[in-house]
């Protein structure tokens, strides 16, 4: 999709022209998928030139007990250390990749910029749109001078488990994953099946065109459908914390503000008195 200065998604021509042009872009690689978690060897074997790999595990993400869900948010220390790992110095330019629909990109996308990062953005289409372009890939390690960065603690467009139950009575909450774990009718990952009462099902393909976002006005379309007005307030969840951020960086494109539930089904179904819902949408 065409996208405008103002929008969080960079298109491959213009990222191609600032790199030309020597724009000074960090680049970071954030390819990370359920089955393959680490990245490291895809980045290894080619990537955008000097871009950076990023580890969702470790980087984007802690892990501790099982009520906090499988990816709760890094400290601002741990998060810092990483950013500085990759070179980040304040007032860079940084534009993120994955090669998956920028689900994991969006993660990273979401956590700078409400950690203080201004500007980041992300590669609209991701590797796939880069390759079928044509463009060149490096092989092997990036490692860069260290960053000084500071970030900020995080803040701004996060919502805590209390939020998410109470959402819906003043807001719109919306479920990203595939209608049939919103149904219950199976769970892969997590120890109880069903969703969060009140939430309104939205899965990512709804706003997607293959790789890439749709157009602005799908996406408005995709949000208007959900339940999603003018003024109202908005957050998501998913499984662990990662798509949701992605449909937090579609409302970004549209200009509609989406909190995210970080812990999300995976922290829900791990913490005992939580309500759950079953079955479709009323």
């Amino acid at each position: 999709m065409a996208t405008s200065a103002a929008s969080p998604l960079i298109s491959v021509d213009e990222l191609r022209a600032r790199l030309e042009a020597g724009d000074g872009i960090r680049l970071l690689d954030v390819r990370y998928r359920l089955e393959q978690p680490d990245g490291r060897v895809d980045h290894r074997d080619g990537h955008l030139p000097g871009a950076v790999y990023v580890d969702m595990e470790t980087e984007l993400a802690t892990h501790g007990e099982p009520s906090q869900g499988r990816h709760p948010v890094p400290s601002r220390e741990v998060l810092q250390d990483a950013a500085r790992r990759w070179g980040l110095r304040a007032g860079d330019s940084v534009v993120v990749y994955d090669d998956y629909r920028s689900v994991s990109a969006a993660r990273a996308w979401w956590l700078l910029t409400h950690s203080g990062v201004d500007g980041v953005r992300v590669l609209d289409g991701g590797l796939s749109a880069w390759t079928a372009a044509g463009l060149p890939l490096e092989a092997g390690d990036v490692v860069p001078a260290r960053g000084s960065i500071e970030l900020e603690e995080l803040s701004g467009g996060i919502a805590t488990i209390d939020d998410a139950e109470s959402w819906p009575a003043r807001g719109v909450l919306l479920d990203v994953r595939a209608p049939e774990r919103y149904r219950g009718e199976t769970e892969p990952y997590d120890p109880i099946a069903g969703h969060i009462p009140g939430a309104v099902n939205l899965p990512a393909g709804a706003y997607l065109d293959g790789e890439g976002f749709a157009h602005a006005g799908a996406i408005r379309e995709a949000l208007a459908r959900a339940g999603v007005t003018a003024g109202a307030p908005v957050a998501a969840y998913c499984g662990s914390g990662l798509t949701a951020a992605h449909l937090a960086l579609a409302g970004a494109v549209v200009g509609v503000d989406v909190a995210v539930f970080p812990g999300s089904w995976s922290q829900w179904s791990n913490t005992p008195g939580r309500p759950v819902a079953t079955g479709p949408m009323p």
